[in-house]
């Protein structure tokens, strides 16, 4: 069942965000607000203790951002342990983090899904100027935030939005390590209060014609994560202590 998730969300197209918005609105108490790029949808957690779980619908071949050379089709192919698109191109930059959230949802998280992420974080900049109800229940409400949208396959990444105390915890719980070099992505937007982190999810290559992803490796992140968060009482991490 796990990898026929994953090969769902692989499979919808990585030109546009419709069809992953669409399997997250089916959930109860979904909210969407905004349209294209500036958009995000918002499923409320209902469990004590809760985490905002974040990942981005939008991939680098999106229409909106008339990218050249991009792939003449998708046909997702398996072999030896990596998925790609036998056309070039692919889209696990972030629909491997997307499937994640649908895998743990049933753990009464918050899930987030944004787009515009690939440029600039445009949807998580538009939630946090102009949806201040949510951006305010996301920072006052939450533990922490996970965003599952990191390459390789066993980086954290907290860019701003951590401390030495919260990333400590995260190498504890998930025995991955901080690396040299990185970017920005959509937690350093969100995170206005509550530290986040970025974890690996078993891509490479990403925003090339011979992007792959490593199945073992985005297994191994989904239960690190699934055993973690499955954990009554979960400290709340504030970026600056009180």
């Amino acid at each position: 069942m796990v990898q026929e998730i994953l090969k769902k969300f692989l499979k919808m197209p990585i030109n546009k965000t419709r069809e992953v918005f669409e399997e997250f609105m089916s959930l109860d108490g979904a909210i969407k607000r905004g349209e294209g790029l500036k958009s995000f949808i918002y499923v409320p957690g209902r469990r004590e203790n809760r985490v905002l779980l974040v990942a981005h619908a939008d991939t680098f071949w999106d229409d909106e951002y008339n990218r050249p050379n991009k792939p003449s089709g998708l046909e997702i192919i398996f072999e030896k342990g990596v998925y790609k698109n036998r056309f070039g191109g692919f889209g696990a930059d972030d629909r491997a983090g997307c499937a994640m959230l649908w895998l743990l949802k049933d753990l009464g998280h918050s899930l987030l899904i944004t787009s515009g992420e690939e440029r600039s974080q445009i949807g998580a900049n538009f939630l946090m100027e102009d949806n201040l109800d949510i951006a305010e229940e996301i920072n006052k409400t939450h533990q922490f935030v996970v965003q599952l949208d990191r390459r390789g396959s066993c980086d954290y990444v907290c860019y701003e939005v951590g401390t030495d105390e919260f990333e400590r915890y995260i190498e504890s719980e998930t025995g991955y390590k901080k690396p040299e070099k990185f970017t920005a992505t959509d937690i350093v937007v969100l995170c206005r209060d509550i530290c986040g982190v970025n974890l690996s999810i078993g891509y490479y290559e990403e925003h090339k014609n011979d992007a792959y992803l490593v199945f073992d490796e985005w297994l191994k992140t989904l239960n690190i994560v699934q055993k973690w968060l499955s954990k009554n009482n979960l400290p709340k991490f504030r970026r600056q202590q009180d």
